[in-house]
């Protein structure tokens, strides 16, 4: 079962949190105080000494560890990210462990914790139920009889997380980012998108064979009538809806696919679908406006839902249903779905322990709480003030920069130096927890703690449909290894876990620091400023506040660095697909390069001192290569260019800094070396 309340599945988080305003012109550039002599952050055991950092940087950070590890067996990919999510989860696990272990009163925090954590590791229980705790809704499926019951059933799967042939959601408005706005957009695919049903190389081929396979033997598994003809006969289903779906390069053009459609005019634009019956069944009835994100899709997915029997329709329904809960029903159910996401997709060789799985389950559903104890046990103070000194000094040199750009006009250029001036910042946790009051958690009851936190979860989305953004929440939890930035409110967050070696050393000085977590600040920071994020302004609306000339410009710009990253190759004839992550590059080129500037901010023009051998802007760039020290599978590397937004860590390392003017004079790279780029194909953007 997927989370409850369905929120936009964008390339940038879209959750509202609370302001801790940074005001970067009223700041000076802050050099953290350096009590004791601080190491340098380099980690020599991992280099490759003998690679040229001009023609492989990555390998030249990361080469000895990359070349000496062998990717555990549970993981599709392993580096920075992998490790330190392994790590908070241990510490997390820790944190469950108390509440599993202990005898508390119904209804606390812990025992809600301790109970959700033990229904999922309950194996026998799940084993002895089998198919039986998704039965009733089998049955809802099964009892459907014409066209508005099959409307009222799709409200009633989002409500879930089931797959239907369109999503719905609630978010920030973007246009009006003060007031929440229900979304609807396109879905229904059970491979992870729309390409992978028409690309005909023989790979691509053989996952769609094997797909089709898993089908037959959830079916079998399930005892579903006619498993092999109903499994290809889906498998066509879905491929015709695939064939509605916008291409992914082009889910990302916010300003284009708004489409804010009045409740009163949906029957002009869907006349088959009952929309009243829907929104009745959704309680959202009192809506007045639904914004479309793929208005081509729902006219098209008008027509397409009366077009297809019943019948088929209750075979993709529930395979919908099986497959969203796979994971939490018997152990062969559970096998056969890691069978085909995890080994045949990303070429895993085994599964997690069932406890991580666990634990991730826990962190969706009751994360804040455990949240509240992570920060307390794992989060110190002055970690969070290191790293508000680090984010003002990278929000002042991204001021510093912006001002001194030679490609941009005054009147733009006021419009982002405004937007800039309005960033929020959010640093570790929440400074309001969310309230889990109401939830109801039961030690022997994996599938009705599921629905009661979705029940809980779409009773708190209802509330907030008719006031005004709540902007404490937060996106992700603290015990989270990730950062975002979210447009509507025009924010940047990291969460405690991410605060940690190679990202943030305490330990370390600042050189390494702001290659690191610096980098990921100016990677947020960035984000505002993307293809997508430099669409909305400074107060989170959707609104162009570029002059004609300059919006030229920067998409001039920006097409050169879908170039570059275009001819990368992952795999033998496996490119990156520029278009998709120019977003993310845009990020990552920015940041480095902004972090860089920062940290010379800090010397206050003295010279950097020379520790381990390496200068002050070697061990930036050094800081930067080393958190993306990653090792892929084959599986899990094409996986990820096809569906990720975010380039194969190598070339976010080697592409970002091919563009950065200071990594040539740290490293002596010259026309000679592999990722050299003359300097009028440099690409400098931010």
């Amino acid at each position: 079962m997927l989370k409850s309340v369905v929120s936009l599945s964008v390339a940038l988080a879209l959750t509202a949190c609370s302001p801790q305003n940074t005001q970067p012109e009223s700041q000076a550039p802050t050099a953290v105080t350096q009590q004791k002599e601080l190491k340098s952050g380099v980690n020599k055991e991992n280099m490759d000494l003998t690679a040229d950092p001009g023609n492989d940087f990555f390998q030249y950070v990361n080469g000895t560890w990359v070349d000496n590890l062998e990717i555990p067996a549970d993981k599709s990919s392993y580096g920075a990210f992998t490790i330190l999510r392994d790590e908070s989860q241990d510490h997390v696990m820790k944190i469950i462990k108390s509440s599993a272990e202990g005898d508390f009163a119904d209804g606390t925090d812990e025992q809600k914790v301790g109970d959700f954590y033990r229904a999922y590791m309950d194996t026998d229980t799940l084993n002895e139920l089998g198919i039986s705790p998704i039965n009733a809704d089998i049955e809802k499926i099964e009892a459907i009889t014409n066209y508005d019951e099959l409307a009222a059933y799709f409200a009633y799967a989002i409500r879930y997380g089931y797959v239907t042939p369109f999503n719905v959601g609630q978010n920030a408005d973007f246009k009006s980012p003060e007031s929440y706005m229900i979304y609807t957009w396109q879905s229904g695919l059970g491979l992870p998108e729309r390409d992978y049903y028409f690309k005909d190389d023989a790979k691509s081929q053989e996952i769609r064979d094997a797909y089709v396979k898993h089908i037959e033997t959830m079916f079998t598994l399930a005892e579903f009538d006619a498993p092999s003809d109903n499994a290809q006969m889906l498998f066509d289903m879905e491929s015709r809806i695939a064939e509605l779906h916008m291409k992914k390069e082009e889910v990302r053009n916010w300003a284009a696919n708004y489409n804010k459609v009045p409740v009163s005019d949906l029957s002009t634009l869907m006349p088959n679908f009952p929309w009243s019956l829907f929104l009745n069944e959704m309680e959202l009835d009192d809506v007045d406006s639904i914004v479309f994100l793929q208005t081509d899709f729902m006219k098209q997915m008008d027509t397409f839902i009366t077009e297809t029997s019943l019948e088929d329709w209750k075979v993709f329904l529930k395979w919908g249903l099986l497959n969203a809960s796979a994971s939490r029903l018997s152990e062969d159910f559970d096998t056969a779905n890691f069978n085909f996401y995890s080994k045949t997709l990303r070429g895993v060789e085994e599964p997690e322990p069932r406890w991580r799985r666990a634990v991730s389950l826990s962190n969706a559903h009751v994360g804040e709480v455990i949240g509240k104890v992570y920060v307390k046990q794992y989060f110190p103070p002055e970690a969070k003030e290191r790293m508000t000194d680090m984010v003002s000094n990278l929000l002042l040199a991204y001021k510093d920069s912006i001002e001194k750009l030679d490609w941009m006009t005054d009147e733009t250029r006021e419009q982002a130096l405004d937007k800039l001036s309005k960033f929020t910042v959010k640093i570790g946790y929440p400074d309001t927890w969310k309230d889990y009051s109401q939830l109801v958690v039961k030690g022997s009851d994996l599938f009705g703690n599921l629905k009661r936190s979705a029940d809980v979860a779409y009773e708190e989305m209802l509330k907030k449909q008719g006031g005004p953004v709540w902007k404490h929440e937060w996106g992700m939890t603290p015990q989270t290894v990730n950062a975002y930035y979210n447009p509507t409110a025009n924010e940047i967050v990291f969460p405690a876990a991410i605060l940690q070696p190679p990202f943030f050393d305490m330990n370390a000085e600042d050189a390494v620091n702001y290659g690191g977590i610096g980098a990921v600040i100016g990677h947020e920071i960035g984000h505002g400023f993307d293809d997508a994020g430099s669409t909305f302004d400074g107060d989170g609306a959707l609104r162009n506040w570029w002059t004609d000339t300059d919006r030229q410009e920067f998409e001039a710009r920006t097409a050169k660095l879908v170039e570059q990253f275009n001819e990368f190759e992952a795999l033998p004839e496996l490119f990156v697909n520029g278009e998709y992550t120019l977003g993310e590059n845009i990020g990552d080129l920015g940041g480095i390069s902004i972090a860089l500037k920062a940290y010379h901010l800090t010397l206050e023009g003295e010279e950097a001192p020379v520790i381990d051998g390496y200068t002050g802007d070697q061990r930036v760039f050094i800081g930067y290569g080393q958190v993306w020290a990653s090792k892929y599978r084959d599986e899990a590397l094409r996986n990820q260019i096809q569906t990720d937004t975010h380039s194969p860590t190598k070339f976010r390392t080697n592409g970002a800094l091919r563009n950065v003017p200071e990594f040539y004079e740290a490293f002596d790279v010259t026309e000679e070396n592999d990722l050299y780029l003359p300097p009028e194909e440099r690409v400098k953007i931010w």
